[in-house]
């Protein structure tokens, strides 16, 4: 089989290591990498013993397929001039910074039949595969996406940096179109908010409620999620999964409690999770995730497979998450700014807590808009 000529544009934190998966694949020739910061370049390049350019213009028409991992800001851009060529497209998540923009790389690709895909890697997490073994309807998710500040993304807030994530992957386990959102958020370290918290409900009656922060001491990347079938617990940084379902028994109308002893909570614990209910705890084996997005993506532009998060379903996510922004960006901590009296400096200072950081945020837009 010919060679996918294969380059990655962007190869700081994240995309130095699409680079050396890719060059790593059997079938795939890592033409080049580009970086606007030519030493940056020049050091993957040499480690990956490729060629390095400056300007990701420079491959159209010398690739088949483009790893891109650069700012959102600039996802329309660098996306977009590979698209409209044919050339198929990888994109790191969010597919682009704005519905509008994520719109018009869709649009492109349809057009010039380029696949488009997009990075939303924890569709590939080991714990969500075991879920899909063990298929639940949810009713109710529960989500919790929290890091430290790694001063990275900061183009985009917390809410495309990392809710995203977690909004994907609603999207892709509720099978019904969304009707309301509401959100609330705050802003610790510059202009976007850096903790949010979403609430999703969806037109048959599932409701999601969100998480998200990169201000937290510790990490923490988990999903619980309630359903009629049973209830499961996804831990995505640790790739574990638990599955609780009614035992046959209890389906069929009947709960045994003889020689259970109902003064020992240990032992009704005992009892519940193992007669009553149903408890499967699986840890998959370890694999990598990104090597398995890039190896769907390789087989997606060689024409073989369609890839499982398309620039369609990342699209949603993006609409999704632009609601959600415009929602918190509402949302007033101490009644209308607009119509709320200066307050002293000295007054200002003390504040503590999300109304500081909120008044702070609202008075840097204004000075930048006056």
């Amino acid at each position: 089989m010919k060679p996918l000529r294969v380059a990655v544009v962007g190869v700081g934190h994240l995309g130095r290591h699409h680079a050396r998966i890719l060059g790593a694949l059997p079938g795939v020739e890592l033409v080049a990498v580009a970086d606007s910061r030519p030493e940056q370049a020049r050091i993957i390049a040499e480690g990956l013993k490729t060629r390095a350019v400056a300007d990701y213009r420079e491959l159209i028409g010398q690739v088949d397929a483009v790893s891109i991992a650069v700012p959102t800001v600039l996802h329309r851009e660098v996306a977009g001039a590979f698209l409209e060529r044919g050339i198929a497209a990888m994109v790191e998540k969010p597919l682009a910074g704005s519905p509008a923009e994520a719109e018009e790389l869709v649009a492109i690709a349809r057009a010039s039949g380029a696949v488009l895909q997009v990075g939303h890697i924890e569709r590939f997490n080991p714990a969500l595969a075991a879920l899909q073994a063990s298929p639940i309807r949810p009713k109710f998710l529960s989500a919790e996406r929290l890091a430290i500040y790694t001063f990275r993304s900061t183009d985009v807030g917390v809410v495309f940096d990392l809710m995203i994530h977690d909004i994907d992957l609603v999207l892709s386990l509720v099978d019904s179109p969304v009707r309301s959102v509401s959100a609330v958020g705050v802003g610790l370290f510059g202009d976007h908010e850096d903790v949010a918290d979403a609430r999703i409900e969806f037109e048959n009656g599932t409701v999601a409620n969100l998480t998200a922060s990169r201000a937290s001491y510790a990490t923490s990347r988990k999903m619980r999620i309630w359903g009629t079938e049973g209830y499961a617990s996804l831990d995505f940084g640790a790739k574990q999964a638990t599955v609780v379902r009614p035992s046959e028994e209890f389906l069929a109308g009947g709960v045994d409690l003889e020689g259970v002893d109902l003064t020992q909570p240990s032992a009704i614990k005992e009892h519940l999770f193992g007669k009553v209910l149903r408890v499967d705890r699986v840890e998959p084996p370890t694999c990598d995730q990104l090597t398995l997005e890039l190896q769907e993506f390789v087989a997606a532009a060689r024409g073989e497979i369609t890839p499982r998060v398309t620039g369609a379903a990342a699209l949603e996510a993006v609409r999704i998450a632009d609601r959600i922004v415009r929602s918190l960006d509402a949302h007033r901590w101490e009644g209308d700014a607009a119509t709320s009296p200066a307050l002293p400096a000295q007054a200002a200072s003390a504040l503590r807590g999300p109304h500081a950081w909120s008044r702070a945020r609202l008075d840097r837009r204004s000075r930048a808009t006056s």
